[in-house]
């Protein structure tokens, strides 16, 4: 029995289109219904936002998910299709020969340069907003990351009798809080005297190494109240495990009253911010380097 070539007609192929596109646009509508900001699922495993910062990267991440999901089951499916419609249906059938398809060829040339584009152009736009920095936040505090945990100065929140900075250290036993106000733009003056730290607040959906040397920051806006753990992302040496930290979003009546409670306890107050690392109480950084000259 001779080998036959079954008719060229385009009635498979239209319907593997078709399908294709179908299963698509099903899955691309139930990833926009599935991806709530309600559930952790539908955050596809990242944390409530609340910052309006962290709802632009939570809006970048979740979008990315759903387009890479739509993209895989589209050729997933042109692929699997291809397979089912031209497979070979009996043994003296040799399977249609086409050795090239044009349209298919241009769509999987131009489609992914598209991709590239609108991905880039919106992770370029949420990182401009993520990174932007105005000229007069509501609250600004120094974050000291030092060997082994942290320190938050507020520089200039209120007159107390001893300085103008008040301030809270952390230990290896004791985690510090940093309390901030809720619908207050927050700016984090980052520093280190000793090696790299990363300071992140899961929440916000935001971290940024602290760099000796280097004069990072990054601004926030808070927009819910609420209690929420920090930690440092960079594996920095031996009791990297302790750089954690509590951070307390209140209202601007609770804030005030904190800064206060801190300008009324000698232990909390300073001249000038302290710069932690080996001398977690030391105000001032030139004492820190004449300390250091000394003990060499």
């Amino acid at each position: 029995m001779g080998l036959r070539h079954p008719e060229r007609t385009g009635g498979s192929a239209r319907r593997m289109r078709r399908a294709a596109v179908l299963v698509g646009v099903v899955v691309l509508a139930l990833g926009l219904t599935g991806c709530s900001d309600e559930t952790e699922a539908g955050r596809l495993a990242m944390p409530s936002p609340v910052t309006e910062e962290g709802q632009q990267i939570l809006d970048l991440w979740q979008g990315s998910w759903i387009a890479a999901l739509a993209t895989g089951v589209v050729t997933w499916g042109l692929i699997l299709g291809a397979v089912v419609f031209f497979r070979r249906r009996s043994d003296d059938e040799i399977p249609i020969q086409t050795r090239y398809n044009l349209p298919i060829e241009i769509f999987y040339t131009i489609f992914p340069i598209i991709m590239v584009i609108v991905f880039f152009s919106h992770t370029v736009r949420v990182q401009n907003v993520a990174l932007e920095v105005e000229p007069d936040p509501d609250v600004e505090v120094l974050v000291v990351g030092q060997k082994w945990q942290w320190t938050f100065n507020y520089p200039e929140s209120v007159d107390a009798a001893e300085g103008s900075n008040v301030f809270v250290s952390g230990t290896g036993e004791d985690m510090p809080d940093l309390v901030l106000p809720v619908d207050s733009r927050i700016e984090f003056q980052l520093y280190s005297p000793d090696v790299i730290h990363d300071f992140g607040i899961p929440a916000f959906a935001m971290r940024m190494d602290v760099v000796p040397g280097r004069d990072n920051m990054f601004q926030v806006t808070t927009t819910e109240t609420g209690e929420f753990a920090g930690k440092c992302y960079e594996l920095c040496g031996t009791y990297h495990s302790r750089m954690l930290f509590n951070v307390k979003v209140v209202s601007q009546e609770e804030y005030d009253a904190y800064l206060a409670e801190l300008a009324a306890d000698p232990d909390h107050v300073s001249e000038e911010p302290v710069v932690g690392g080996a001398y977690a109480n030391t105000p001032v950084l030139e004492d820190v380097n004449n300390s250091e000259e000394d003990t060499e």
